[in-house]
């Protein structure tokens, strides 16, 4: 990696610098679009005390999940965690410490982070647990909660096509979080289908510009289906 060139030759040299007890906040929504290769080298890093930042935590045997096995997740911040029953198993043994989030919330929380907003308000969750032990302001007759902004020491994300200088677009439904946690990283590395020439790129295609963008890698991808339908 040179310069304006973001590109990086292994997913060794790709995560780089991540050790024991960091934040790393994830793209994906259930298993699309996630950043499956960079979760598998976290796991054969065996770093440990993770706090991960997702809107879910994968599903048994793939995605986040895996990183659960070793008991590589120390807190889990994410707004749906339904479908991991090794999640669930670790949750109510205490091992895991997991801070659920409404869903809007949590891609707003990231956002913030990003764009440098170190907290906000909402009126979501006032009233309920989910408001304990947070400022609470009232605006034009309305409650609404305080919630502080995300960011991590490492993003990691899953694009479709970017360049050598980090530009980034998504394809789909693998927009999700994608585009907000790869703002929120201290260090955001992006994994990718194809990597193209500089300029070959639409820019007005463009979700993420390279300015957010350390390290980018090109990876082969499973792109398994979470529940598979079909015909009787």
């Amino acid at each position: 990696m040179a310069g304006l060139d973001k590109r990086v030759g292994s997913y060794e040299e790709a995560l780089a610098g991540l050790t024991d007890d960091m934040t790393v906040v994830a793209g994906g929504f259930g298993i699309c679009g996630i950043p499956e290769n960079l979760i598998a080298q976290i796991r054969r890093m065996g770093v440990k005390g993770l706090t991960v930042v997702s809107n879910n935590c994968g599903i048994d045997g793939f995605g986040l999940g895996v990183l659960l096995e070793d008991r590589q997740i120390r807190k889990m911040i994410a707004s749906y965690v339904g479908e991991n029953a090794l999640f669930e198993q670790q949750l109510l043994s205490g091992e895991l410490e997991v801070e659920l989030t409404p869903q809007g919330t949590l891609a707003e929380k990231l956002r913030a982070g990003g764009a440098g907003i170190p907290a906000f308000f909402t009126a979501t969750g006032y009233g309920t647990p989910v408001a304990d032990g947070k400022e609470v302001r009232e605006f034009e007759g309305r409650h609404y909660v305080m919630e502080r902004a995300i960011t991590g020491d490492f993003a990691i994300v899953k694009g479709w096509k970017a360049d050598h200088y980090g530009n980034v677009i998504y394809r789909h439904t693998a927009q999700n979080f994608n585009p907000v946690v790869a703002t929120a990283g201290r260090i955001t590395v992006v994994e990718v289908e194809e990597i193209v020439e500089p300029g070959e790129l639409d820019p007005t295609q463009i979700h993420t510009p390279g300015i957010y963008v350390d390290r980018i890698i090109q990876g082969t991808f499973e792109k398994r289906i979470e529940k598979r339908t079909v015909r009787s």
